[in-house]
């Protein structure tokens, strides 16, 4: 089944035969200008200039798959449809008029197109169950081509990853460090208790975190306390210490009553323990302060790695949670812990930041970005198998865009992969 986003590739793109292009009204048709291409409300392309039978034509074009698709879609009544100099479909079916009962030249594109492009478009989107549709050739596209597009992509996720980073700009009225804490907090939580953290920094202004930063003490009540891991009873000194100051501090800043998603520990490595994130997390706004700053600042892999060399309380050395007491370790954050917080919070921020003050540079976030090792999860694994390899995690990051953006969605057309495939 031919789609239209198809035609609207071949119309762009002219992938098909157009020395001899005529209507079905047998008028020649010689394209000066196909369009602009509109992706929203209207005709879909915009200021074509056409030659119908050596008469200079301009208006925009309207493309479907059967003629008769511009009634079941209801053109007939919209005005916006008054301007349309030629429908362009796969299948004719039936004659188009305009109001005044005139007819639209129609051309029929499945004659010109070019045999190889319209089987090659047929095989990328067969029916058949595949992870992706052109995993049987994506091996096969030019080293050069995937390698640019894989840096395309890694830039597309930033520009995403933007839009949310400016809504909490606006809601914190461009506080940058209060927006850095909300992010890693989320980071801090990975992905079982992301939420849980997010939520936690939400509901703590961080004038208040500025305010407290100098004890480690006080940090680890309002975590803890805010949480929630300090209400039930418990045979433990340090515990109820932590959560006498966390009444005092709840009181000294009418803090609300918490709320949110509840902190998960079921079938998480004790290392991952919510507990242990917050201790790092209370420990990390306690050793660095301005540390928005201080990260803006750094370019090198191994400087990042210095910021987040710290140790937890000696409560937490030797404990995982408040009830059970462990052999002694320093529980500081791991190189793979801190390179997760990179990609996933610090260079979309920097990325962020730069182009705000217009000092973007998108060499320097790809090189730091490629100093980075490629994660590791089922999507890389698969494209593994298909020889797509992640070498780093801008490759990595780049191939979750691709999944999630590209080929869950169907948009081998807009592909650069599918392109090739498409037209070779």
């Amino acid at each position: 089944m031919i789609k239209e986003d198809f035609l609207h590739h071949l119309w762009k793109y002219k992938l098909f035969s157009s020395s001899k292009l005529q209507t079905i009204q047998n008028e020649s048709i010689a394209i000066v200008n196909s369009g602009t291409h509109n992706y929203n409300t209207g005709p879909d392309f915009f200021n074509s200039q056409l030659k119908i039978s050596n008469q200079l034509w301009a208006g925009n074009v309207e493309i479907h798959t059967k003629s008769s698709d511009w009634y079941v879609h209801g053109h007939e009544n919209d005005k916006n449809y008054d301007s349309v100099i030629l429908h362009v479909v796969f299948e004719h079916d039936v004659d188009i008029h305009r109001n005044d009962n005139t007819v639209i030249p129609t051309l029929e594109l499945k004659d010109f197109i070019n045999k190889e492009v319209l089987n090659n478009y047929k095989q990328l989107f067969s029916s058949n169950q595949k992870w992706i549709n052109c995993e049987k050739d994506i091996a096969e596209v030019d080293k050069f081509t995937v390698s640019n597009w894989i840096e395309r992509l890694y830039i597309e996720r930033l520009e995403q990853k933007s839009e949310f980073i400016q809504k909490l700009l606006i809601d914190s009225k461009n506080d940058w460090e209060a927006v850095l804490f909300k992010l890693l907090a989320k980071n801090f939580g990975l992905k079982v208790n992301g939420d849980a953290f997010y939520d936690l920094a939400n509901q703590l202004d961080f004038s208040i975190i500025r305010k407290e930063q100098h004890d480690l003490f006080g940090l680890e009540a309002l975590f803890f306390g805010h949480a929630r891991m300090l209400e039930k009873p418990i045979e433990d000194q340090y515990h109820n210490r932590l959560k006498k100051e966390y009444e005092y501090l709840k009181t000294k800043y009418q803090l609300p009553n918490s709320f949110g998603a509840p902190f998960q520990f079921f079938r998480l490595r004790p290392n991952n323990f919510p507990t242990i994130r917050l201790a790092q997390f209370s420990a990390l706004y306690h050793h660095q302060q301005n540390l928005f700053s201080k990260l803006m600042n750094v370019t090198e892999v191994n400087d990042y790695y210095q910021l987040f060399e710290f140790s937890v309380t000696e409560y937490w050395k030797t404990h995982y949670s408040f009830t059970s007491i462990s052999k002694k370790s320093e529980k500081k954050l791991t190189k793979s812990f801190i390179d997760l917080l990179l990609i996933n919070t610090i260079i979309p921020l920097k990325f962020m930041h730069l182009k705000s003050i217009d000092k973007l540079n998108e060499t320097e976030i790809l090189l730091l970005i490629k100093q980075l090792k490629s994660e590791k999860n089922t999507i890389i694994d698969e494209f593994k198998k298909l020889k797509i390899t992640a070498k780093n995690a801008l490759d990595s990051q780049a191939l979750l865009q691709l999944k999630n953006n590209y080929c869950t969605a169907q948009k081998c057309l807009q592909c650069a992969i599918g392109n090739t495939l498409l037209q070779n």
